[in-house]
């Protein structure tokens, strides 16, 4: 064999048993990756609670942080970390309700399932396949759980538990009026909340509350009272 040739093979076998060592290195950092997640991977604290609330149980899930914490009678128990949506397919802000617990709901979604009533898609609390996502903007709107924490999760939650989802700012860019409906809808009810005017549940429905609550901002700011939030209307208290 010539020099060049020889050359050419020794540099061959050199990339070649470098490419193995890389996919080896990638399927045992899978593994591994699994494997650490059940041993706390993604946990926040070992001195959080294990047994069942003894109250009334509300989740709160704030986005930012990607954490989604359990009160008891309105106190906080216990925290848990998530993965939420990405920008591109983000999960939906608001006061929501859990309607409906399922086991195993399909591929992707881990062992447990947790029904939320938003009524522009369908959004949960699930487990997942992905644990190493645990933490991070990864979902198509739904929030992930690692496994062993929405099956502990699942058992404290009867159906009717309330869900409020906050922590992402939205821009209002469209008009507002009786009917319409989205995560626009939920940010102005939230504000209009804040400002006393609405009593309701931040749902993303615009009904009558949420039409009367804009007519009483309107009168009270001497505005044209219409009832309809129009974009400069909305861009006005800050959306």
């Amino acid at each position: 064999m010539s020099p060049i040739w020889s050359f050419r093979f020794r540099c061959f076998r050199i990339f070649y048993g470098v490419a193995i060592l890389a996919i080896l290195s990638i399927v045992f950092g899978i593994i591994g990756f699994e494997y650490m997640d059940e041993m706390e991977l993604a946990s926040i604290s070992e001195n959080q609670p294990n047994q069942a609330p003894t109250g009334k149980v509300s989740l709160v899930v704030k986005l930012e942080s990607r954490v989604l914490e359990v009160y008891n009678d309105d106190q906080l128990y216990k925290k848990y970390r998530i993965a939420v949506g990405k920008s591109k397919t983000p999960t939906p802000i608001g006061e929501w309700n859990v309607v409906w617990k399922d086991y195993n709901w399909g591929t992707g979604f881990g062992t447990r399932w947790m029904g939320l009533n938003v009524p522009w898609g369908t959004y949960g609390i699930h487990g997942t396949n992905k644990p190493w996502s645990i933490g991070q903007f990864a979902s198509h709107g739904c929030i992930r759980m690692r496994n062993k924490d929405v099956e502990e999760l699942f058992e404290w939650v009867p159906i009717g538990t309330a869900v409020r989802i906050e922590g992402r700012k939205i821009k209002v860019d469209r008009n507002l009026k009786y009917k319409t409906s989205g995560s626009d809808v939920v940010a102005l009810q939230l504000k209009l909340k804040e400002l006393g005017y609405f009593q309701g549940r931040a749902d993303g429905l615009f009904g009558t509350m949420t039409e009367d609550a804009v007519r009483a901002y309107q009168t009270d700011k001497g505005l044209p009272v219409t009832g309809i939030a129009t974009k400069e209307f909305c861009a006005s208290l800050g959306l």
